[in-house]
């Protein structure tokens, strides 16, 4: 069963990145400063590298920090694993760009709270996931926003040609962002391997080995390399029309804040993140430059997820534990 875990959260980790390469990308690609297939390997490159230069805070927060080590069982974490991977790929076939994190953090407690009950979750660590997946896309709106203001103040009588400079900008935001996102969210598949070595007697305590780091990277990374282009569709064309001002402000805001709060341990959705930088980018232009509409969609995955994860890694459990497994 360890192996079966190690297995569904590479899936997951893979997934993660295929679904996630849209926040990373769309900007650059849409706006024209990059091609496709080039904006996705330099993504996938950095995704690579970015936990071996920022270290593993936001692997700790997800597997040492949300619940009772008691709880940390292995079918705990291939039931929350698997209502994840589930809503990953329907996700995606919908073309919704929802929240990996918060499929993952659903899933978990869904089936630590079948198997051990609400007093598994501990509370401060929990607190401190959700204040990170919720105040991150409020921030990202603002950042977008002042970025977007400061740079058009700043560029307000620069020729057309400033156009060509923005374009170019994007590939060091480009890089910024990947390298945000795969210090996020590589982790946290990071944590959720060690927590199963953890619970299967592997290890002594929790640390994250090496091998896991670079396993976990890798296979992000390739995620990221083959792309979602449903929702590279979404969220670089249905927002608003994409300049390369707007590809290069949203990208630094969006960077600013993922990183921020890697830094800091603080998972949070890139998806959330970047969506609303984009849209904050777009506002700080014309406020009916927004398709906002966009918004609801975007809303009904977020609201939907960890309820809809919790039930699904419930139901999992219940399986597993029928099997005998």
């Amino acid at each position: 069963m360890v192996y079966v875990l190690i297995a569904l959260a590479l899936v997951f980790d893979f997934l993660n990145g295929f679904h996630d390469s849209s926040n990373v990308v769309a900007t650059p690609i849409s706006s024209g400063a990059m091609n496709p297939r080039a904006a996705l390997y330099t993504a996938a490159v950095a995704h690579f590298v970015a936990p071996f230069l920022f270290g593993v805070a936001v692997a700790t927060a997800i597997g040492d920090g949300l619940l009772d080590d008691h709880a940390i069982t292995i079918n705990v974490v291939v039931a929350g694993l698997l209502a994840a991977v589930l809503w990953n790929l329907l996700t995606w076939y919908l073309g919704l760009p929802s929240s990996s994190s918060h499929a993952l953090v659903g899933g978990l407690l869904g089936a630590a709270i079948l198997a051990e009950g609400v007093g598994v979750i501990r509370v401060d660590g929990l607190t401190k996931i959700m204040i990170a997946l919720l105040i991150s896309p409020v921030l990202g709106l603002l950042v977008g926003f002042v970025t977007m203001k400061l740079t058009m103040t700043a560029a307000g009588k620069a020729p057309p040609s400033v156009n060509k400079w923005f374009r170019r900008g994007q590939v060091v935001t480009l890089l910024g962002l990947a390298l945000g996102h795969g210090t996020n969210d590589a982790q946290k598949t990071m944590g959720v391997i060690t927590m199963g070595l953890l619970a299967g007697g592997l290890i002594p305590s929790f640390h994250v080995p090496l091998w896991v780091v670079a396993v976990s990277s890798g296979s992000i990374a390739v995620g990221t390399a083959l792309g979602g282009w449903r929702l590279i569709r979404t969220l670089g064309a249905r927002i608003f029309r994409i300049r390369p001002i707007h590809g290069f402000t949203s990208q630094i805001a969006g960077a600013s804040v993922i990183m921020g709060a890697a830094l800091l341990g603080g998972p949070v959705s890139t998806t959330q993140v970047m969506s609303s930088a984009i849209m904050g980018v777009g506002a700080a232009e014309r406020l009916s430059k927004v398709r906002w509409l966009v918004l609801r969609d975007l809303a009904t995955a977020w609201l939907l997820t960890i309820p809809a994860t919790a039930a699904i890694s419930a139901l999992a459990l219940l399986g597993l534990n029928a099997l005998g497994v």
